[in-house]
C-alpha cells in the first residue's frame, strides 16, 4: 500500500521549491493575470458573498483579487486558524487596513474584536482557495493542516470552489484520501479550467 502522506509530502516540497524560484517580474505578471481571470468568472460577478484569503510566501498574491473584490462592493469573507478548534473561523472584513493583523505563520488574519463572524459558510456563493498543486480533475493539495478541507466538508455544492495558481502548480494527478476535497475551477495566468467539466469527460 502507497504511503499517501509521504508522497504528498515529498510533491508538496518539490513544487514549494519550483514556485519560491518564480522571479518577481514574472510572478507580478502572473499575479495579475490571474486576479482579472478571477474577476471576468461568471460565479464570482453573480456572487454577493466571497471567501478569500490573505497570501504568504510564494502564494498567488490574492490580496490583489481581495481589494478589488472590496472596490467592487462584495461581502468580503476572510479565515483565521481558531487555534482552540484547530479549524478556520470566517469574519466578514471591509477594511483591510484597521481589521486584520498578522496571524499565525505570519499570514494577515482578522482581529476578532473588529469583525462580524460569519457562523454560516452556505452564505459564501464563492469561495477562492489556496494550494500549493492541483490536477485538472480538481484534486488539491494544500500546505498539510487539512483546515481547508475541514472548512469545506459541509458546504453546499452550490458555493463555487475556485482556485488560484501559477501553471506551474498543475500536476498529472494527486494521491486523494477520503477527506480531501476537490475544487470546481483553477484559474492560472494562462488558463480557467473547469474541473467538472475535466472529471465528467
Amino acid at each position: 500500500m502507497r504511503d499517501i502522506p509521504a508522497i504528498k509530502q515529498a510533491l508538496r516540497k518539490n513544487i514549494l521549491s519550483v514556485r519560491e524560484r518564480l522571479l518577481a517580474d514574472v510572478r507580478s505578471a502572473c499575479d495579475a493575470a490571474i486576479t482579472e481571470r478571477l474577476l471576468q468568472l461568471p460565479e464570482y460577478k453573480q456572487a454577493t458573498t466571497v471567501l478569500g484569503y490573505m497570501n504568504f510566501g510564494s502564494e498567488y498574491a490574492c490580496e490583489l483579487w481581495v481589494a478589488q473584490a472590496l472596490i467592487e462592493g462584495k461581502r468580503l469573507v476572510l479565515p483565521k486558524v481558531n487555534r482552540h478548534t484547530n479549524h478556520l473561523d470566517l469574519y466578514r472584513v471591509d477594511d483591510l487596513e484597521n481589521q486584520l493583523e498578522s496571524g499565525l505563520w505570519g499570514i494577515r488574519e482578522p482581529i476578532v474584536e473588529r469583525c462580524e463572524q460569519l457562523n454560516d459558510i452556505n452564505e459564501v456563493e464563492f469561495a477562492l482557495l489556496p494550494g500549493v498543486a492541483f490536477c485538472r480533475e480538481g484534486a488539491r493539495l494544500g500546505y498539510g493542516g487539512g483546515f481547508y478541507d475541514k472548512l469545506l466538508a459541509n458546504v453546499s455544492p452550490r458555493t463555487a470552489r475556485v482556485a488560484a495558481a501559477y501553471t506551474l502548480q498543475l500536476v498529472a494527478q494527486l494521491p486523494q484520501e477520503a477527506t480531501d476535497v476537490k475544487v470546481g475551477w483553477i484559474v492560472t495566468e494562462e488558463e480557467t479550467i473547469n474541473c467538472l467539466t475535466s472529471r465528467n469527460s
